[in-house]
């Protein structure tokens, strides 16, 4: 009986790609898809299991379902002379009814009820292009740092988790709360408008009442002084009348 092919679809299909430099830990990802209408279970292995950490490493696809597993490449001293001979291996079986223990399933499992993919590790160092565009990402990270904190939504924004993306809902929200904080910045500066406009009325209002209580000190001095010298005369010439009435009489 031949081999079974394997039912899951790979992504990447044949090489596991790291990019250096291998200074830290450099993870890949390997998606798994059933595109069957059964459960498929899965195993990954690895001919250099000392120098990777793969999760999960094992598992149940659900039909029409796609695993993502993440495969880490530890440090270690990279030579560009030395080719890489780590491989990896998907294996897969056909679910039974109702399993529940995975190990057993695997130990019991037929020959030819296994499927299995293989995959070789590719290690690449990074391109002098890379290098310089990395660079120029790391000088324009602060510029941009800048900007956000110097914008006005920088108040709002802080409020976000900082590796989560604002979704449409979020994004409107922010543009309406910006365009009525501009309208009540508008309302504001008009009102200051007014009250510089009622400041300058009662400016005037007041120097107008000083002029107009001057003037009618002024008014009331010369009046007074009028009247003054009328009253002398009034009374010299009942004087002279009281005089002349003595005289005649």
């Amino acid at each position: 009986m031949s081999k079974l092919d394997q039912v899951l679809i790979l992504d990447p299909p044949a090489d596991l790609k790291f990019k250096g430099p291998f200074t830290d830990v450099v993870t890949t990802n390997l998606k798994l898809k059933n595109p069957s209408d059964r459960r498929v279970c899965f195993k990954v292995k690895t001919t250099a299991p000392r120098r990777y950490c793969v999760r999960p490493n094992s598992g149940v696809i659900e039909p029409g379902a796609t695993v993502t597993i993440s495969v880490m490449l530890q440090p270690f001293d990279y030579d560009p002379n030395e080719k890489s001979k780590h491989k990896f291996m998907v294996q897969t079986i056909f679910a039974p009814p109702n399993v529940t223990d995975m190990e057993a399933l695997w130990k019991d499992a037929k020959p030819d009820d296994l499927m299995d993919s293989k995959l070789r590790c590719v290690f690449e160092l990074p391109s002098e292009n890379d290098k310089v565009n990395d660079v120029e990402a790391t000088k324009a990270t602060p510029v941009l740092n800048s900007a956000k904190s110097d914008s006005p939504l920088s108040s709002m924004a802080a409020a976000k988790p900082s590796g989560g993306a604002l979704d449409d809902s979020e994004m409107k929200r922010v543009m309406t709360e910006c365009k009525r904080l501009q309208l009540e910045m508008g309302k504001m500066a008009e009102e200051n408008m007014k009250l510089k406009d009622d400041g300058i009325r009662m400016r005037k209002a007041a120097r107008s009442d000083h002029m107009t209580s001057n003037s009618s000190t002024l008014l009331g001095r010369e009046s007074s002084a009028t009247s003054l010298p009328s009253l002398l005369v009034v009374i010299a010439a009942i004087f002279i009348g009281f005089f002349l009435g003595k005289f005649i009489l």
